[in-house]
C-alpha cells in the first residue's frame, strides 16, 4: 500500500503538474497567513530564497500535524529581483510597475517544496530559474498586463511562459517546472524511492 500524499497548497497548477504526472493526491489548503510571515521574515533579514523555504514548510507543518500518516508537501514561490523578494501583483498598476522595472535585467525565481510526515520535515528542495526579460516599452507591458490580468493576476511575477508571457522574455535559464512553481524532477525522485508512487521496477 503506497503512503498517501496530500499537497498543501491551492495553487492550480501544482495540483494540475502533480495530476499530470499521475501522481494521486488530495488537495488540502493551509491557509497560513503568508503575508504576516513575510512581512516578518523581511524585518529579519532572510533571503528570497529562504523565505520560498520557509513558507512551504509552514503549509506542509500544518496540514501534517492533522494527517500525520501522509507525505504533506508544501510549495511555495518567490522572485528574486536585485536581492528584493516580490510575489503576487497587487493590482494592474503594481504589475506594470513591476514589470518596467525589470525590463531588460535578469531576475530569479526560487520555487521550493517541503514534505512533512508525522509532523516532521523529511525532504526539502528549492530549484532556482534565473530569467531575463526583454527591454520592453512601458506601452507595450501596460497593454501586455491589460489583456492578460485575469489570467496572470495570481501568478508571481504576473506571467505565464506557458503563454503570452513567454513574449516577454529574452533568455530563461532553468528547469520550467520551477518556473512552474514546483521542483517536479526532485519532488517525484523522493516520491518514488520512498514507496509513495507505483513501482516502476
Amino acid at each position: 500500500m503506497t503512503i498517501p500524499i496530500i499537497l498543501a497548497s491551492a495553487s492550480d497548477i501544482r495540483s494540475k503538474l502533480l495530476n499530470n504526472a499521475d501522481i494521486n493526491h488530495e488537495v488540502i489548503p493551509a491557509n497560513i497567513d503568508e503575508e504576516m510571515i513575510k512581512a516578518s521574515l523581511e524585518s529579519e533579514g532572510i533571503t528570497p530564497r529562504d523565505m520560498a523555504d520557509v513558507l512551504a514548510e509552514q503549509k506542509a507543518k500544518k496540514i501534517s500535524l492533522k494527517y500525520p500518516d501522509a507525505f504533506v508537501i508544501g510549495s511555495d514561490q518567490v522572485l528574486d529581483f536585485q536581492g528584493q523578494y516580490f510575489s503576487k501583483p497587487k493590482s494592474p498598476e503594481c504589475l506594470v510597475e513591476f514589470l518596467v522595472k525589470v525590463s531588460g535585467e535578469d531576475h530569479r525565481l526560487y520555487s521550493s517544496a517541503v514534505i512533512y510526515k508525522g509532523g516532521r520535515p523529511v525532504w526539502r528542495h528549492v530549484g532556482k530559474v534565473t530569467l531575463a526579460i526583454r527591454d520592453l516599452s512601458k506601452e507595450y507591458i501596460r497593454d501586455y498586463v491589460i489583456s492578460e490580468w485575469d489570467n496572470i493576476r495570481y501568478c508571481v511575477g504576473g506571467y505565464k511562459i506557458e503563454d503570452k508571457g513567454l513574449r516577454l522574455f529574452d533568455k530563461i535559464e532553468g528547469d520550467y517546472f520551477v518556473i512552474l512553481g514546483l521542483p517536479l524532477l526532485e519532488l517525484i525522485r523522493f516520491l518514488a524511492v520512498n514507496g509513495a508512487l507505483k513501482s516502476d521496477k
